[in-house]
């Protein structure tokens, strides 16, 4: 073709093919929309985070930031897959994996997840995979980070297992269970002694799952000591920015036995043909692919780049650093506290790590804002209740501040610092040893760590190097004034449950992005919240349910799903508890629609909805996509286009004009996300009207 509109004009079918251009803002020069960013960004007013639950403020090194976080070569990289080009990544994701094995104290831990509520209910799925007999209720600890239990309590209701959220400190529930999870600390700060629940747990035959706080454990036992079967939880404090909620690195780490139940990748240590060690990825790749319904799992992504960054933290810092780091957010806390005392405020919990829970009798709105005037964020738990959670960054500056917020405005803290001593409970301090390994004890000087950085990025292949011939995941190299932004403070710096009018600038962007998004795909609504496209997938499908529950349909379960579909499809259907049923494809991919029809005839009546790729895995355009929908429509179900091609229909057609009830977008592959050496990846839902009722949410969010 003399042009790509020619071989566009050739491609497209006619019926689908958009009649008008776009209405979205014109293009803006690379100087403008740097200073658009940045001008957003100073909306947003991050302040000291000490809010807590999960997000805390820490310190990227510079070494780190400047050599992983803003580097093409680690940012532009694809899923290491092919190890011969991967030795950089698959090392430092190994070092990922040694960290949270020794942290944990557990064998086998995964090459990074999603985010921790993922993994907590990643986790929930393989107690039960793990003992199928295990069939009674998981059982979820009331001090669990409250955005955890979420999305545990969305998943079961999907999957048809029962949680029950309850004060473990009372003992666990009467009836059969298949699992516990327990906080270690507490969302509220305790440091209750996790080895009675685990006990009880393995007594009742049932999986005792940690979710545990990486920088705790540098100074408390670890969960796999004290008996854990899994220990799940975030990465983020380790040099990973805020960025509002994300990305960040989840994790998992199971005992031995478990090691095949495990989501997502796994790094392994392995030979070349010429007997050298080497690495590569073990176990499960991209399990989705044979397995499909029968799969794990949907996650087929990680966070690498971020796993990446808390990795090297911790090699930057070594055992001793870490624990440094430790010790001195633990004895802001404690000056805190006694100062608090001191002042006759009572305090909730006499044993904590970081985070202090403080009465204030109707007085909490007023303590809250009163900080926020002096440059904190502290967290509003109830009228009565104000939570403040210390950390790497908290400094002089900002315990004065709350302590002013309290009223404690005399308060000598040196005086305060000389006499307090620890608040950890001395039957839970930390006695086995970690990251013993060399390459947590060699790197302590910037310029070894520059040139540790450098020789692994010189063993990878990325885009800074050369082309990626990829399909669907469309390889790119992001422009620098696209990835220049993420480092400005307003961006990097603000934690996720800040007043609303504190992200004014994130607010602003969002809504204009998902109203871009809405007009490119031809949707009415969209929600970025998704954070890869297997959880877009199961928000979309999610959003199908519960369309059909609320009109009465419970029984439209089926989900077709055409044998050409990418894997990843029919186990996200399983996940939201829905049954595949598989549809026929001829040999270019396209939807038997023969088959289809009988199909729906069949499953007239528990038909929920239709997975259907556009384009197709095989990069075709199916001329009859537009009958498809309304054969699905007219037995009852819903269409999910999937839009990982989306790169194929932009400008050109809209899944929402030609059929579809909702898509879920790949913004790692259509827009600017980096790839990361395989994630971060935004996976945002797009859907039709009737659907936007169904789309996430979290229990903390601002409005």
């Amino acid at each position: 073709y003399a042009s790509l509109e020619e071989l566009m004009e050739a491609a497209v079918p006619g019926s689908i093919r958009l009649g008008a251009d776009l209405a979205l803002p014109a293009a803006a020069s690379e100087s403008q929309a740097a200073r658009e960013l940045r001008a957003i960004a100073s909306e947003n007013q991050p302040r000291e985070p000490m809010i807590g639950l999960g997000y805390h403020g820490t310190i990227t090194p510079a070494v780190v930031r400047r050599n992983v976080l803003e580097d093409p070569s680690w940012y532009t990289a694809y899923t290491p897959y092919q190890p011969e080009i991967s030795q950089g990544r698959l090392e430092a994701l190994l070092n990922f994996q040694t960290m949270i094995g020794d942290l944990t104290g557990l064998p086998t831990a995964n090459a990074s997840l999603l985010d921790e509520g993922t993994a907590a209910a990643e986790a929930m799925t393989l107690a039960r995979r793990a003992d199928r007999t295990a069939n009674g209720l998981f059982v979820v600890d009331a001090n669990a980070l409250p955005q955890s239990i979420a999305v545990l309590e969305t998943r079961a209701r999907a999957m048809g297992i029962d949680v029950v959220v309850v004060d473990l400190s009372t003992g666990l529930p009467d009836g059969h269970l298949s699992g516990v999870l327990v906080q270690y600390p507490g969302a509220d700060g305790a440091v209750l002694d996790p080895r009675p629940v685990i006990q009880a747990a393995h007594e009742r035959g049932a999986t005792a799952v940690v979710a545990a706080d990486l920088l705790a454990l540098t100074l408390l036992e670890s969960p796999g000591a004290m008996g854990a079967d899994v220990v799940v939880g975030s990465s983020q404090r380790f040099g990973v920015p805020l960025f509002y909620g994300g990305p960040h690195a989840g994790y998992m780490a199971v005992r031995s036995g478990l090691e095949r139940h495990l989501p997502g990748r796994l790094v392994g240590v392995s030979v070349d043909i010429e007997g050298r060690p080497a690495y590569r990825l073990a176990l499960q790749t991209r399990e989705q692919h044979i397995r499909r319904d029968m799969a794990t799992s949907n996650i087929c992504t990680a966070q690498v780049l971020l796993a990446v960054v808390a990795s090297m933290y911790a090699v930057y810092h070594g055992p001793d650093g870490l624990r440094t780091i430790a010790l001195r957010t633990h004895r802001y806390a404690c000056v805190l506290a006694a100062a608090l005392r001191d002042s006759g405020v009572e305090i909730v919990h006499e044993q904590f790590f970081d985070t202090v829970t403080v009465r204030a009798p109707g007085r909490a709105t007023e303590v809250v804002a009163a900080a926020r005037e002096g440059g904190v964020h502290l967290r509003h738990v109830d009228e009565d209740t104000v939570g403040i959670s210390t950390s790497e960054s908290t400094g002089r500056a900002h315990v004065e501040a709350v302590l002013r917020a309290f009223g404690a405005r005399d308060t000598d803290v040196d005086a305060v610092d000389a006499r307090v001593g620890q608040d950890l409970p001395a039957g839970l301090l930390r006695e086995t040893p970690y990251l013993t390994h060399e390459v947590f004890n060699s790197h302590r000087s910037e310029t070894a760590m520059l040139r540790y950085l450098r020789r692994l990025s010189a063993r990878d292949y990325a885009l800074d190097r050369g082309m990626i011939p990829l399909g669907s995941c469309t390889m790119k190299l992001n422009a620098t004034t696209e990835m220049e932004p993420v480092s400005l403070p307003g961006f990097a710096d603000l934690h996720p449950f800040v007043p609303a009018e504190d992200a004014a600038g994130y607010v602003r962007m969002i809504a204009e992005l998902e109203g871009w998004l809405a007009e490119v795909t031809g949707y009415d609504r969209v929600s970025i919240q998704p954070n890869a496209g297997s959880q877009g997938e199961l928000a979309g499908l999610l959003a199908i349910r519960g369309y059909h529950r609320d009109r009465g349909d419970e029984g439209r379960e089926v989900c077709l799903i055409p044998s050409s579909a990418h894997g990843t499809n029919a186990a996200s259907a399983v996940m939201a508890g829905m049954r595949v049923v598989v549809v026929k494809a001829a040999d270019d991919g396209s939807v038997d629609l023969d088959d289809l029809r009988a199909q729906c005839e069949k499953h007239a009546g528990d038909l929920a909805a239709i997975m259907v790729t556009y384009p197709s895995t095989h990069g075709a355009y199916e001329e009859q996509i537009a009958e498809l929908c309304a054969v699905v429509h007219g037995h009852g179900g819903q269409v999910y286009v999937d839009g990982a091609n989306l790169n194929a229909l932009l400008g050109h057609a809209r899944a929402g004009d030609f059929g579809g009830d909702v898509s879920h977008l790949n913004l790692h592959k259509t827009f600017c996300i980096p790839h990361g050496g395989g994630g971060p990846g935004v996976g945002p839902v797009a859907v039709r009207s009737h659907l936007a009722p169904y789309l996430p949410s979290h229990p903390l969010h601002p409005e």
